[in-house]
């Protein structure tokens, strides 16, 4: 549990970081170029924390880590990433009101509530997606392999 927190909220200061300089001292616009840099920073923090919480699992366990308990390490990063992210753009949104979320790329016209919803379901759920697909990757490599002569059934 303490790795999942550590490294997902690794992930969440990265957004925190990137949101706060981007938007609040930069004062780039939703319309920069510079905002190409966002998914991809992103992206890459993820699969470090990713990366970096099953190595400390691997640690903790003495070295042996199957697959099954290292996508449990990453999606339990992830579900604490999608958390904490969604918890900072609510107070976001209760402090600074809903100029960021209203200047976000691709939000449709319409009442607040449903852009609200769909932002922060695309993050959490995005979150959470992309989670399972890094921690599948990132598992299959790290994990032990079962030999031919195991018995044990995954």
């Amino acid at each position: 549990m303490r790795i999942a927190l550590k490294y997902g909220l690794l992930i969440t200061a990265v957004v925190v970081a990137w949101v706060v300089v981007a938007r609040f001292v930069l004062r780039l616009g939703h319309d920069s170029k510079a905002n190409m840099i966002a998914p991809i920073l992103f992206n890459l923090a993820a699969i470090a924390a990713i990366f970096l919480g099953m190595t400390a699992r691997k640690e903790e366990l003495g070295g042996s880590l199957d697959f099954k308990e290292g996508l449990k390490i990453g999606m339990a990063i992830s579900l604490a990433y999608a958390v904490s992210a969604c918890l900072f753009f609510v107070i976001q949104y209760l402090l600074a009101g809903p100029d960021l979320l209203l200047t976000e790329a691709g939000t449709e016209p319409g009442p607040l509530w449903r852009i609200a919803v769909v932002a922060f379901g695309g993050l959490f759920f995005g979150s959470l997606f992309f989670g399972l697909i890094y921690s599948t990757i990132i598992s299959f490599f790290i994990a032990r392999r079962q030999g031919r002569e195991s018995s044990e059934i995954i």
